[in-house]
């Protein structure tokens, strides 16, 4: 009895110290949840300051976490979490953050601008039920904080909550995103897209389960490695991986998960689909990181998911350029665009954290996310007779009215085509050469044929703003009254000039998974957990 004590003591013991390291970890996701029951209540305020200081409060509850990321992954307790990769989050979480608080700048006088117009001229009384203002925030670090707890999942309940809570809030951001039919079409379309993508990757960790009788990742990834070993992985585990990476695709806007991009691209205001393409793209990546890590070995991927990355890779890089070859609205051809990069850095994901392929998709993430937010950010500084600015045709001659904000789009432009010596040649260079190393010189050599297609429609926003002449159309073409937007297109304009020059640094950040192996802390603590259960 004394010894039957003693183990039980010593188990209670070690689950919660793995407990108490779980909540370290996420302490920069408890923080962002404290955030956006704060932003919510204070949006309710009947102070127009008050509601106005919802972006300041958003972006220093985003700084903070970014503080506490820096202090918290110095601790032990991250290896003492037992998450398949434990140092993920030092980097994905502050690229997040730092992403964010750009976005915040970019929509930061969006939400709510007419109303509180008619708040302020008289023409309307306050009412807190009209006013979105506190809840599109709320949402907006609600999402982030989804996105952030991908990157310390443990488990596959873990991970399809932390999936959907990256999600749910981007559909009502849509929605309220402008206040139009177009707006609450795209966030239905999304909705119900999004939730079949759910019911298949959910189907697919279902089978992952039943394959392995354990929902726990590291211990998942030993018991498959001991199906591989006996002979070959079950149709079930093969299967429920296939399901979990098409529905995942659709966080990713990776083939055959497309179809709604370009529709809510454009339906939404232009600060939420910033927000979106950048967000969803990070958050289908962690979870692919995730759900993979559980199949490799020292052999690599099975056959089986290496055919369905291969062919969804080539087929949402092609079919994105392909598709915005024929745009002549900015935001859907940004929408084909965000396909096409999807299918870019699945190289990453092909190649294996052995070959730097991991590594390589967080730095094009990071990039993208500058890049992209760039050119979104200057069509959200932009209006026409009181409505957003989204045709090729609007762009025309922008230099000359609007030089600083041509130029950024322009950098910015010729940097998403990987031209050096600005930040996406260094994007591609690194996943192209991850891919090279890691076995899949065809995928590059097809990614790279589709970087000089997507040339042709990324000239198109440099030649457009930069030489096109002034129409009748564009004389209505006027920067909206907020300077933030303005700003937060400087500010990535300049860093994709800018950043190159440490380039070096940022891509050895982003080596948070050193190998395959890596993806479990250590041998050992997985057979301390086997034998734990």
């Amino acid at each position: 009895m004394t010894t039957f004590a003693s183990i039980s003591l010593m188990t209670t013991l070690a689950s919660t110290d793995v407990m108490t390291a779980k909540l370290t970890i996420i302490a920069p996701e408890i923080l962002l949840f404290i955030g956006a029951v704060v932003v919510a209540v204070l949006g309710l305020s009947r102070a127009p300051a008050v509601r106005r200081s919802v972006p300041l409060v958003t972006s220093l509850f985003l700084a903070l976490s970014i503080a506490v990321t820096a202090y918290v992954y110095r601790l032990d307790a991250v290896y003492a979490a037992n998450v398949p990769m434990p140092e993920l989050g030092s980097y994905a979480k502050i690229v997040i953050a730092v992403i964010g608080i750009l976005l915040v700048m970019v929509g930061s006088s969006s939400v709510d601008r007419r109303l509180e117009e008619a708040f302020d001229s008289g023409r309307a009384a306050f009412d807190p039920i009209r006013v979105m203002r506190g809840e599109y925030f709320a949402f907006f670090l609600l999402a982030l904080a989804g996105a952030m707890l991908l990157a310390s999942t443990s488990d596959l309940i873990w991970l399809f909550l932390a999936l959907e809570l990256a999600s749910l809030p981007t559909y009502v951001m849509v929605a309220v995103s402008r206040g139009t039919r177009r707006a609450q079409e795209a966030a239905v379309k999304y909705f119900f897209l999004g939730a079949m993508a759910a019911a298949v990757s959910l189907y697919g960790f279902a089978m992952l389960y039943g394959a392995t009788g354990t929902l726990d990742l590291i211990v998942m990834k030993a018991k498959l490695a001991e199906q591989t070993a006996a002979g070959g992985l079950s149709a079930l585990a093969v299967l429920g991986g296939v399901l979990a990476i098409l529905g995942i695709s659709f966080k990713l806007a990776a083939v055959p998960m497309h179809f709604y991009a370009p529709d809510v691209y454009e339906g939404a205001a232009s600060h939420t689909t910033a927000f979106i393409a950048f967000v969803a793209k990070i958050a289908g990546v962690l979870a692919l990181f995730s759900v993979l890590s559980v199949f490799w070995t020292s052999e690599g991927l099975p056959a089986t998911l290496t055919v369905v990355l291969w062919m969804v890779a080539v087929l949402t890089m092609t079919l994105g350029n392909i598709g915005a070859l024929l745009q002549r609205n900015v935001k859907r051809m940004m929408a084909y665009s965000s396909i096409a990069h999807s299918g870019y850095i699945l190289i990453g994901l092909l190649a294996g954290a052995a070959a730097g392929g991991y590594q390589a998709a967080l730095f094009y993430l990071l990039c993208y996310g500058i890049m992209n937010t760039a050119i979104l950010a200057v069509l959200a500084s932009l209006e026409r007779a009181g409505e957003e600015v989204e045709t090729m045709e609007d762009l025309a001659g922008l230099r000359q009215r609007h030089p600083i904000l041509a130029w950024m789009m322009a950098a910015s432009a010729i940097s998403l085509i990987g031209m050096p010596p600005l930040l996406g040649f260094f994007a591609k260079f690194t996943i192209f050469t991850a891919g090279i190393e890691g076995g899949q010189t065809t995928l590059v050599i097809i990614a790279a044929v589709n970087s000089a297609i997507s040339a042709y429609y990324y000239l198109q926003l440099v030649t457009v703003p930069m030489l096109g002449t002034p129409n009748a159309r564009t004389e209505g073409v006027h920067t909206i009254p907020s300077a933030w937007p303005r700003y937060a297109a400087v500010l990535c304009g300049l860093g994709v000039i800018v950043l190159p020059i440490g380039v070096s640094s940022l891509v050895k950040a982003a080596a948070v998974v050193g190998s395959e192996n890596a993806a479990s802390p250590t041998a050992d603590s997985s057979d301390n957990q086997l034998n734990a259960r």
